[in-house]
């Protein structure tokens, strides 16, 4: 599997480093709404992969070496919770870096981003089953679907997250989204290699 995710790591890189600028550049603007932004936007990166794994015909190819379903679908997840933390750890450093030389900026806090890493997770979750149901060239209701989600988590998340740092209340919330995005992954992983085998016969 660590060949699959190093695959798509290559052709994102190749193609898309613009895609992947925007997400640095996010994580560095000013203001809760961006940072966060930026770490659910990471979970929309696995389906950039899986289109061009569609034009290339990369799934017909796959099947005749030695990678089972499980492992194509298992990769993708990988690949888009490697993405996600990455963008969590870079909003991180630099939200705080901002902090220290422009603190009346009003940057993202460490307790909205986890709130976002929290939501990005289920976001992938939510989504990538229908992905690898209709494909991303008929899947394109499921992409409005994301974005609504993205931009929608990520208001939501800027919106309530300085109400709940320092409280008992962060704590309760922050557990119970990274419970859920556990449960969703749970649940979403065997949904998804279903249903990539049903829709490769």
């Amino acid at each position: 599997m660590q060949a699959l995710i190093l695959k798509d790591f290559y052709v994102m890189w190749k193609q898309t480093r613009v895609f992947l600028l925007v997400i640095l550049v996010f994580s560095a603007i000013p203001g809760s709404f961006n940072a966060v932004f930026a770490v659910i936007y990471s979970a929309m990166l696995p389906y950039t992969a899986m289109a061009y794994d569609e034009r290339s015909k990369w799934n017909q190819l796959a099947a005749m070496m030695p990678y089972s379903d499980r492992d194509i679908v298992l990769s993708k997840y990988a690949f888009g919770w490697l993405f996600i933390l990455a963008a969590t750890a870079a909003s991180l450093v630099l939200q705080a870096a901002l902090s220290l030389v422009w603190p009346a900026a009003g940057n993202a806090s460490p307790a909205a981003l986890l709130l976002a890493l929290c939501v990005s997770v289920c976001v992938l979750a939510l989504t990538l089953p229908l992905m690898f149901r209709f494909g991303t060239e008929r899947g394109r209701l499921v992409m409005f679907l994301i974005i609504f989600l993205v931009c929608g988590s990520a208001g939501a998340v800027a919106g309530i997250a300085p109400e709940l740092e320092g409280s008992s209340s962060f704590f309760v919330t922050f557990s119970a989204a990274a419970l859920t995005a556990v449960v969703l992954t749970v649940l979403s992983i065997p949904l998804s290699i279903r249903l990539y085998r049903r829709r490769r016969r």
